[in-house]
């Protein structure tokens, strides 16, 4: 009777893991802030947006200025740890001159970064957007630059900044009121 009963709740449990795992495994961010699903919608990929945007804290409970910092902020940090990963990369390769117009391009991106990231220090919101769109260049210039090697060392490092980057330019739009 005692196995009957532990073989009984031991197909339980795996019928239930059965039934949640895959539920849970599968469910996405659902956005608690209106303005986050507004900005999300007008990039061109919502679930790159929403699941970005949500991995910083304060996010749910952003507004347009706190959303400007995440935004800027999330693009900062991925184009310094891709410069730091470019930087590492030209130690051990052969392709030492591709890689290093790739450095310089994440120096640019990086600095435009900085840049914005201080005119919203200071309030100025006008230039955002082409600072932002600076950066997306030097990402679509680094990956210009590496095409050939293989494996592709930086095309989904490349791809996350130019998307992080667009969030930044649609969220500068909510200040300009420019489409």
């Amino acid at each position: 009777m005692a196995n009957s009963l532990f073989l009984s709740l031991i197909c339980a449990f795996l019928l239930l893991l059965l039934i949640v795992v895959p539920v849970s495994a599968t469910a996405t961010i659902t956005p608690h802030n209106k303005l986050v699903s507004k900005v999300c919608h007008q990039t061109s990929d919502y679930s790159f947006c929403i699941n970005s945007l949500f991995s910083d804290h304060r996010t749910p409970e952003a507004d347009e200025y706190t959303l400007a910092y995440i935004s800027v902020g999330l693009a900062y940090l991925n184009a310094t740890a891709t410069r730091g990963y470019v930087n590492k990369l030209l130690r051990r390769t052969s392709s030492y001159r591709r890689l290093m117009k790739c450095s310089r391009d994440y120096v640019k991106a990086v600095s435009a970064l900085e840049t914005a990231y201080n005119d919203l220090n200071s309030e100025t919101f006008f230039e955002l957007a082409d600072l932002a769109n600076d950066a997306a260049h030097a990402a679509d210039n680094c990956e210009v630059s590496v095409q050939g090697i293989r494996p592709p060392p930086l095309g989904k490092r490349n791809r996350d900044l130019k998307g992080l980057c667009q969030i930044c330019a649609v969220v500068a739009k909510l200040f300009t009121g420019s489409d």
